[in-house]
């Protein structure tokens, strides 16, 4: 996938464009960022990171990692979705990466892992399920 297509996936996704997600592709796959923004401060006494932006943007990563192996078809939609929350959220660029662990004829099982400064030391972590659109 080349970049311009992982920015035109990551254009389609509304929300993604209100949080300002980028998206950026290599051999280890589809990276998105969420860049700082006043606007996902939560907290402005830590500062910290809004848990919705967190999760949104987590939920955009999955979502963007599905529609990567099927482009032709429409958005996954989320069937159930666990975010554990396990470090504040700084006022820095935060990173995800998404891996699909299962995924049926129906249902996908997503995980993806949110950092600031390293991969070793996750944020926030989502566990969901995705209903996978028919095809034809």
């Amino acid at each position: 996938m080349s970049q311009r297509l992982s920015d035109d996936l990551i254009a389609s996704i509304p929300y993604a464009g209100t949080l300002g997600i980028k998206a950026e592709f290599s051999e280890s796959g589809l990276l998105l960022i969420l860049p700082y923004q006043k606007s996902n401060i939560g907290n402005p006494t830590l500062p910290a990171l809004h848990g919705g932006a967190i999760g949104g943007f987590m939920e955009v990563c999955a979502m963007a990692e599905l529609r990567r192996r099927s482009p032709d078809l429409p958005f996954s939609k989320p069937i159930g979705i666990n975010i554990d929350y396990l470090r504040r959220g700084k006022p820095m660029e935060t990173y995800a990466r998404a891996d699909i662990f299962k995924e049926g004829a129906r249902v996908a099982n997503v995980r993806v892992r949110a950092w600031q400064d390293s991969t070793d030391k996750p944020i926030a972590a989502l566990s969901g399920h995705f209903l996978l659109p028919k095809k034809s």
